[in-house]
């Protein structure tokens, strides 16, 4: 009865939460170049989306769409020393190159999203296992992010913990309020995912030149749909843990109402939607990791990025799913669902304390 109380009470949150954060009024549609279309101009877009990014050479391992990682030396900043290591900051030009120019206006102009950034709590006496903790839509302030995150219990179980930054969020925000990625234009959602890909694979090869024993990835929401997409093109990962996970955009979509017209022009906008987002898809790639390296974290009372999205990345991955109590603002299991990770590190021989 307790944990029935609790869900329906997050779900209340999330509810009012995601009102504030997602709402569009009819006055901003209408200003939308992409939202103020009608329904035969939003397929004509879709289907010149879909021809551009759903092609064959995309979703091979090792392709150009996804490039590789080049070693970089990023400006380091100390910010504070831990009684084992330090707290720093590390800053570098992030290397990316659109697949869609038509955006480059839009996107490129933006000069705080061309570097990429981290804060990392690194223990100084020998090379480490890291974990890349992702953050969701609207986040990534890293004195916000070391609370929402285990980081002391990450850390003091043996782990580096790096905290990036995802593009045009946080310290990469060229100003207030709705970021540009993830936006309505799926193309500038595409090239978000892109750009955040590239960024996380050179923080991880750098990571390992250093010494870094093993890297692995946890993200939230947004974070948990971008640690799912890196497992499907990173093949160096050594786990991946998304936790309330988003997992497709179309289904968002919808779920907020994005569609127009009669219920056969949503549907065929709908589908037109998620082929324009299959290329950067989780779901649509094959998994690099074995199952049982994969996690999938999902908060019973979730009302943002509901049950299905997290059942539908633990099918895909073959991985486990582990429920616990809340929902997506008010996490009242996370202790538990936390302590499954540290089995879950545990069972891969990643921590050097017990969990």
């Amino acid at each position: 009865m307790l944990r029935d109380v609790l869900n329906r009470t997050a779900s209340r949150v999330d509810a009012a939460v995601g009102a504030a954060l997602f709402h569009r009024s009819a006055r901003s549609r209408a200003r939308s170049s992409t939202e103020s279309l009608d329904h035969g101009a939003r397929l004509h877009a879709l289907r010149q989306i879909i021809e551009l990014y759903d092609r064959p050479e995309h979703y091979e391992p090792g392709g150009s769409f996804f490039a590789e990682p080049a070693p970089i030396t990023p400006r380091v900043e100390r910010v504070r020393p831990l009684p084992e290591g330090d707290v720093v900051d590390w800053y570098w030009p992030s290397p990316f190159e659109l697949h869609c120019t038509d955006v480059a206006d839009r996107y490129l102009r933006h000069e705080q999203n061309r570097t990429a950034a981290a804060r990392l709590f690194l223990h100084g006496d020998r090379p480490r296992p890291a974990v890349l903790l992702l953050h969701g839509y609207r986040a990534g302030q890293w004195a916000l992010e070391a609370r929402v995150w285990p980081v002391e219990w990450l850390f003091a179980r043996g782990l580096d913990v790096v905290l990036p930054v995802l593009p045009f969020h946080a310290v990469r925000a060229p100003s207030l309020g709705a970021p540009l990625f993830p936006g309505s234009d799926p193309r500038v959602t595409n090239e978000g995912f892109r750009q955040a890909v590239l960024d996380l694979r050179t923080l991880a090869r750098h990571l390992r030149d250093r010494g870094a024993t093993d890297v692995g990835v946890m993200g939230m929401s947004l974070g948990g749909y971008t640690a799912s997409l890196l497992a499907t093109v990173e093949p160096r990962l050594s786990f991946a843990v998304p936790m309330i996970p988003l997992a497709s955009m179309a289904h968002m979509a919808r779920s907020l109402g994005r569609f127009t017209g009669s219920a056969l022009e949503q549907r065929a906008q709908f589908e037109a939607l998620d082929a324009a987002h299959r290329a950067v898809s989780p779901l649509a790639r094959a998994p690099l990791l074995d199952a049982g390296r994969v996690l999938v974290l999902a908060a019973e009372g979730d009302r943002i990025t509901p049950l299905d999205h997290a059942r539908w990345l633990a099918a895909h991955f073959g991985a486990p799913l582990h429920l616990f109590e809340g929902g997506h603002i008010l996490q009242f299991g996370r202790g538990e669902a936390f302590r499954a990770v540290g089995r879950l590190l545990g069972k891969l021989g990643l921590l050097s304390r017990a969990a």
